[in-house]
This record gives structure tokens, C-alpha cells and sequence, in this order.
């Protein structure tokens, strides 16, 4: 029997500067903040699509270089994506281009390393 899984429901991420990430998350890339349980630690909720986001702040969280942790988002237009982003004042990109199978990827990171993933579905065969 497989486990009946019916979506990703969220990616939890630990944070050093809630403000900073809350504004990267926010304003930036412009996710809607959802309500989030009365917790005893502070943290953010932001959806992406049917999905969300959860920052857990950790004020201790160790400098690291998190280049193999990354999500991705699918969206209609990387290249609409990067010039929204620049619009909104960031520009500090990795990388962007073809995948093998013709989808297009923009890479960039987060205020703590995250590296984000904005991908274009494949063309349609």
C-alpha cells in the first residue's frame, strides 16, 4: 500500500531575523501572510498557491552555506518574475536559464541562504 499523500502542505524554514525574511517574503516576492496559531516561539505564515510557507525564527541559527537545501515555485513567466523582482529593487539572481527539457529556471536566495527556485512548466510535447 502507498501513503495516500494528497499535497505538499508546507515547507517549514528556521530563520535568524524574522523581520528581514518577513520582509524578503512579504514585500519582495509579495507572498500572502496567512494566519498563523498562537505559538510559543515567534514565526510567519505565507501562502504559495495551495501551499504555504513557515518561518520559525532561531535567533541562533548558525551561518551555513544552505546552497543544498532549495524549493521551487511554478509560475506562468520566469523572465515577468525577474523583472518584478528588479522593479522591487532585487537583483541579486544566481542564475537563469533553459533546462534540458525546454522549462525555464531563475535561481536566487533568501536573507538566511534559502536558494528559491522560479520555474516555467516544460513545453507541452
Amino acid at each position: 500500500m502507498t501513503v495516500p499523500v494528497l499535497e505538499l502542505n508546507h515547507v517549514a524554514i528556521h530563520v535568524k531575523d524574522l523581520a528581514a525574511s518577513q520582509h524578503f517574503y512579504g514585500d519582495v516576492l509579495g507572498l500572502p501572510l496567512l494566519p498563523r496559531p498562537d505559538f510559543n516561539f515567534p514565526g510567519a505564515w505565507y501562502a504559495f498557491g495551495r501551499q504555504e510557507l513557515h518561518l520559525i525564527e532561531e535567533t541562533a541559527l548558525a551561518e551555513t552555506d544552505r546552497h543544498n537545501h532549495h524549493f521551487a515555485l511554478l509560475v506562468e513567466d520566469t523572465y515577468a518574475v525577474r523583472a518584478e523582482l528588479e522593479k522591487r529593487g532585487f537583483t541579486q539572481f544566481d542564475s537563469h536559464g533553459l533546462r534540458p527539457d525546454g522549462a525555464v529556471q531563475l535561481f536566487f536566495r533568501d536573507p538566511d541562504g534559502y536558494r528559491i527556485e522560479v520555474t516555467s512548466a516544460p513545453p507541452a510535447k
